[in-house]
């Protein structure tokens, strides 16, 4: 596995916008169905949301009914482009760090995280804070993606940038999106910060795009935007060029499925 580097978890200028339009329905819808599922199962009244984005999870909480949901991310951006969108009166959204959580002790039933925990610096630190605002017994829940040989778009978009520049790839991808998905690992690291009865599962899926919706939507609507712009050859217009332009050599012009492939797990705290 690979560690986040500068800026990987950087959501800043049009990134929140992008990230919102195309690629939550692009990769995150389906996951997001899925795990709000599981966080059903628990009966929860009080659900905590980290590293929220812009909301698809919080929305598919919130049909569900019944949850009281604080949503939070430390992107401030991707917190005030949710805000903006309707959700429900039980929704609370606040700026706040997954490591250093403003809550206090056993505050909530459910503690959820949709594809946020790649982005920790110190993972044990951050479940262990997961922990320790949760009731006892209570569940955190929360996905990460595979291994990004099992994500067709990101996989092709990283190929050609890096063919492009091999002296200076662009590596954000597989360093920290697709980089944490070891299930041991992260069985270890949860059991290190004092969760019991840990569950995972790998599940595929598929993503719907085309060749431009795909390659702005990654290049421009996720951190690798920030890696682009500090890159010395290349700049955002032409590496959406490119990855475009892999994307119509391997899928054709027009629309096409990709598959995806994540790892949603549950974890608990224990009783006593």
């Amino acid at each position: 596995m690979t560690t986040a580097g500068r800026g990987d978890a950087s959501f800043t200028g049009s990134i929140p916008e992008i990230y919102d339009r195309l690629l939550v329905p692009m990769i995150f819808a389906e996951p997001a169905r899925l795990l709000a599922e599981s966080v059903a199962e628990a009966n929860a009244v009080d659900v905590l949301e980290t590293a929220a984005g812009t909301g698809a999870l919080t929305r598919e909480l919130a049909r569900q009914g019944g949850h009281h949901i604080v949503s939070t991310d430390l992107n401030e951006p991707m917190v005030a482009a949710a805000a903006t969108r309707p959700v429900s009166e039980r929704v609370r959204w606040l700026v706040a760090d997954a490591q250093s959580l403003p809550f206090p002790d056993r505050s909530f039933d459910v503690v959820a995280c949709q594809f946020g925990v790649m982005f920790l610096p110190d993972k044990v630190r951050g479940y262990a804070e997961a922990l320790r605002v949760l009731r006892p017994g209570g569940m955190f829940a929360f996905n990460v993606w595979d291994r990004i040989e099992n994500n067709a778009v990101p996989l092709a978009i990283t190929g050609a940038l890096c063919a492009a520049a091999p002296d200076e790839p662009l590596e954000f991808f597989r360093r920290t999106p697709y980089g944490y998905f070891d299930i041991d690992q992260i069985r270890s690291e949860l059991e290190a910060a004092g969760f019991d009865r840990i569950t995972g599962e790998y599940i595929e899926g598929s993503s719907h795009s085309t060749p431009e919706t795909g390659a702005v939507a990654f290049c421009q609507g996720t951190p690798l935007r920030g890696e682009i712009e500090r890159h010395s050859t290349l700049d955002v217009e032409s590496a959406t060029t490119i990855a475009t332009t892999e994307l119509r050599r391997r899928y054709g012009p027009g629309e096409f499925d990709a598959p995806i492939r994540w790892l949603q797990l549950t974890a608990r705290r224990p009783t006593v």
